[in-house]
């Protein structure tokens, strides 16, 4: 990986998570951009150029689904690991992320570990800053 720190973009309608996920993503050495729901990811995905993409499944305009099958839709996004963040985790709801074009599906409420074992484990080069 290169000596730029990971571009990680967090999509939630819910201002506690998208501020958990920027404090534990920080500490680990990330860039983060927050969006609070998909109409504002579109607005703003483009120009942050994000290496990773938390996306919340349930929002108010655009879905994460929705969101996610845009995001697939573009050259310069396509192949960047989109994961699904939803307190709904039957095997429904997981297939449908899938189809959308998720990378993977994690359940909330999450834990430090589990944000940073996702980012890890789809962007292998990346090193998380020790914590403090």
């Amino acid at each position: 990986m290169s000596d730029s720190p990971l571009r990680v973009m967090i999509v939630d309608d819910s201002r506690t998570i998208r501020k958990a996920g920027e404090d534990i993503l920080t500490s680990a050495g990330c860039v983060v951009m927050l969006a609070e729901d998909g109409f504002d990811c579109l607005t703003k995905i483009k120009d942050f150029a994000p290496d990773f993409i938390f996306v919340d499944v349930m929002m108010p305009r655009v879905d994460g689904y929705m969101v996610t099958q845009v995001i697939r839709s573009h050259e310069h996004l396509n192949s960047k690991p989109v994961v699904m963040l939803s307190s709904k985790d039957g095997v429904f709801d997981k297939a449908k992320g899938m189809a959308a074009g998720a990378t993977d599906y994690l359940s909330k409420p999450f834990k430090h570990e589990d944000l940073i074992a996702a980012v890890t484990k789809h962007v292998p080069a990346f090193v998380p800053a020790p914590t403090k």
